[in-house]
């Protein structure tokens, strides 16, 4: 489904991602590990077409996608959901995940996904009319994802969706993806949380200063030796 050939992404003069290449098959979910600055926020910003390839191929669904800009990236199905979850906090709840919808005009199909969001997330629900800046760190996250599930994805990535959410609502992220992976949706996960990502995921990628140094099986990752020192604490 996703196919990613030895990526190379710059920030100026430093080299960022050298020569990343994995792949993503359709029903899976991928993570990608690895500690700050191992590259992968910038993977996913590169396959979302935010930032630009120097070197490599990204193909998604058999369509080269290196070069397309973001808005027809999102239009061949793929939707981000970005560290830091960046909200439009002016804007409402519901007017937050309509926006989710912008690229679509089925609003048959945009109302049953409005319900299918509020009922994968309750408390978006009861807060349909609140603005969006002040809910909650947790909620934001819930609706940070649900504004992504409004696109109706063939795709999603997801980037840090744990970060700065207290341990309860951290293991309730993880049910509603685990969840939305159940529904059919693939997944490509980045996560520091590397326990429970390899937890919820079918195959894992550790990324150290911009290179692929180990693959596999997430439950033989969770395994491994070096994984185990290097991102599990034990």
């Amino acid at each position: 489904m996703l196919n990613i050939e030895n990526l190379q992404v710059h920030y100026g003069r430093i080299e960022a991602l050298k020569g990343v290449s994995f792949s993503l098959a359709e029903g899976e979910i991928v993570t990608l590990i690895g500690a700050n600055g191992a590259g992968k926020s910038t993977t996913l910003k590169t396959i979302s077409g935010l930032l630009r390839a120097s070197a490599g191929k990204i193909t998604f669904m058999g369509r080269d996608i290196t070069t397309l800009r973001p808005s027809a990236i999102v239009n061949m199905g793929i939707a981000h959901v970005p560290e830091g979850r960046r909200v439009f906090p002016k804007m409402t709840v519901e007017e937050n995940l309509e926006m989710g919808a912008f690229v679509r005009k089925d609003q048959k199909g945009i109302k049953e996904d409005m319900d299918r969001v509020f009922q994968t997330f309750p408390i978006l629900k009861e807060r349909r009319t609140q603005i969006a800046g002040t809910l909650s760190g947790g909620e934001q996250q819930m609706l940070a994802i649900g504004r992504g599930l409004m696109t109706r994805p063939r795709l999603l990535l997801l980037d840090e969706p744990s970060l700065g959410l207290a341990p309860i609502l951290v293991e309730q992220i993880f049910q509603i993806i685990d969840d939305i992976h159940k529904q059919g949706t693939p997944i490509l996960l980045v996560e520091q949380n590397a326990y429970l990502a390899l937890q919820v995921a079918n195959r894992g990628y550790v990324l150290e200063t911009g290179s692929v140094v180990l693959e596999g099986d997430a439950k033989d990752l969770l395994n491994n030796e070096h994984v185990k020192k290097a991102y599990l604490g034990e």
